[in-house]
């Protein structure tokens, strides 16, 4: 079984979700489909088809979480000690042309979040970064533009 590399928090949030949707959602849908079933003729109940509709969705996604939850190999960032970018870290990049810097955290695949800085670390990005050091240079090239960044620190927290 191939292993999905995850932080705690991403392990926790997808956890809560699984709870949800076994304790809370998939027992109100069933309470729709009665509620629904009780109203006549199924062929032209919309309440009905909508009701099975989501329960076709909450099975899937219980599936699928229950599927990730089980491939998951939690990692706790902060119990590594590394001089090196790898999963978990967060990095910070100065942009060699535009003088900013950028922040990265490397998380695993079902936790990426571009807009929060949190990158996959299956992602060109994250590739580019593993391995490096503070004060190493790096060249991540983008289907528009090539990025040069230097690696101004590593945190694993």
């Amino acid at each position: 079984m191939e292993r999905i590399p995850m932080t705690p928090d991403g392990y926790k949030k997808m956890k809560d979700e699984l709870d949800r949707l076994l304790k809370v959602d998939r027992p109100q849908n069933i309470k729709d489909i009665a509620t629904a079933r009780a109203h006549g003729d199924l062929s032209e109940n919309a309440e009905y088809h909508a009701a099975r509709e989501k329960q076709s969705f909450i099975e899937g996604r219980i599936q699928e979480l229950q599927s990730k939850t089980a491939k998951a190999q939690v990692i706790d960032p902060s119990k590594l000690k590394h001089s090196k970018v790898a999963f978990g870290a967060k990095v910070k990049l100065f942009d060699l042309e535009t003088d900013e810097e950028k922040e990265y955290f490397l998380v695993g695949p079902d936790e990426a979040d571009v807009k929060d800085g949190k990158i996959s670390i299956t992602s060109p990005v994250a590739k580019a970064l593993l391995g490096k050091e503070v004060g190493d240079e790096v060249t991540i090239q983008a289907p528009s533009k090539i990025f040069k960044y230097e690696v101004i620190e590593i945190v694993f927290e």
